[in-house]
């Protein structure tokens, strides 16, 4: 329930059928907390998939649409007490544009998968439409939801581990290794199309490298220099990549990607070196958070919403007591939680969030798309350092 306006949001899913694993993970996430339902969709951009995927997500037959402009059209034309408040984009990445700019124009609020866009001008005009109609738009940059890393955060803020040196934000996959481009998978297959996908690996991973270290360690980046590689024998597009930083403090950041990491399977590390100390945090084993201090003993506190060292932000992103694993679902839904606030208060008295909000908005997903092009920017002129 959203105490400002005394209901649940009412949630509309605008891909993520059949064997696309987000969509499920979307309708999880916006539920685990009662605070929105899911009452419509257009699950697939095939007709009849879309149909006969609705059951299987508690959508009754006259919500589910056929695409994504018949929902809108038909969300519009309900009574403004049954209609959709937000719709979630779990599309491939060359529709996230035309779908969220539709949808912010019907009047609906937005939580769409990243990266926003596939250009920059895209990501502009997006930011321009969000402006003029006053929704509320969320990127999933889901790994800002787990409370590790917003402990990880705020002991930063707070100066635990003194002025910050360098930063290392790494992601390694390995599933391109049995890819067959030659075949069409169920779903992913998108992923290697250049005019869908946009960019290969530093659009679906290395973006999320970049926007938790952005998140982290709230520094701006100055200038950067990128390699980027195809290892796959079939591939065009990128698979490998690495990212030197120089960050505005003057702090070094390095970002490396891979999906041809035999074995690895989500492998996402954040480590800071600060003057005083350093954290490290991985997403396998996302409820601890190691911290070290030169000739001390290290230090491995777990999300543990009891403790004294967990701070306000780290420990209202929990929902069960320490030692029983939080994961994946949680950090997401923590996306969506501080989306709704935003949501519900935008609907009861014309609420405007601003620049910073505490889950990704769409001038980080801007942000994210000026990094996809900075980077392909600085690998076609031979690595050149580049001014972000």
């Amino acid at each position: 329930m959203n105490p400002e306006i005394n209901r649940k949001l009412r949630m509309g899913l605008i891909g993520g059928g059949g064997a696309a694993f987000i969509g499920r993970v979307h309708a999880v996430a916006a539920t685990l907390d009662n605070r929105a339902r899911l009452c419509a969709g257009a699950l697939s951009s095939d007709a009849q998939r879309a149909i006969a995927a609705a059951p299987s997500f508690g959508i009754r037959e006259d919500r589910a649409y056929t695409g994504y402009q018949a929902l809108l059209e038909g969300e519009t034309h309900l009574d403004e007490h049954d209609r959709v408040d937000f719709v979630s984009i779990a599309t491939p990445n060359h529709t996230h544009a035309e779908i969220a700019v539709a949808a912010l124009n019907a009047g609906f609020h937005i939580v769409c998968d990243k990266p926003m866009t596939n250009t920059v001008e895209e990501a502009k005009a997006l930011v321009k439409t969000v402006e003029e109609t006053g929704r509320i738009f969320a990127l999933t940059h889901n790994y800002t939801g787990y409370p590790m890393i917003r402990q990880a955060r705020e002991m930063i803020a707070g100066g635990e581990i003194g002025d910050i040196l360098a930063v290392r934000s790494s992601y390694y996959q390995g599933w391109l290794n049995s890819f067959d481009q030659s075949v069409t998978p169920e779903r992913g297959a998108w992923k290697s199309d250049p005019t869908k996908a946009g960019s290969g690996s530093l659009g679906d991973i290395g973006t999320h490298a970049y926007n938790l270290l952005r998140f982290v360690t709230g520094l701006s980046v100055n200038k950067l220099a990128a390699t980027l590689e195809s290892l796959h024998p079939t591939r065009t597009l990128d698979d490998y990549g690495f990212v030197q930083l120089r960050l505005e403090n003057g702090a070094l950041g390095l970002i490396t990607y891979s999906q041809m990491s035999h074995g690895r399977l989500n492998d996402f590390s954040l480590e800071i070196d600060g003057t005083q100390g350093a954290l490290q945090w991985n997403q396998e084993d996302p409820n601890r958070l190691v911290l070290r201090r030169q000739g001390k003993s290290t230090e491995i506190m777990e999300r543990h919403p009891a403790a004294e060292y967990m701070y306000e932000l780290s420990r209202n992103a929990t929902r069960i007591p320490g030692g029983h694993p939080e994961g994946f679902y949680e950090a997401f839904a923590n996306v969506y939680r501080s989306a709704f606030d935003d949501m519900a208060k935008n609907i009861a008295n014309g609420f405007n969030p601003g620049i910073n909000t505490l889950y990704p908005n769409v001038y980080d997903g801007l942000e994210g798309i000026r990094f996809i092009e900075r980077v392909q920017a600085s690998d076609a002129e031979n690595n050149q350092w580049l001014d972000f």
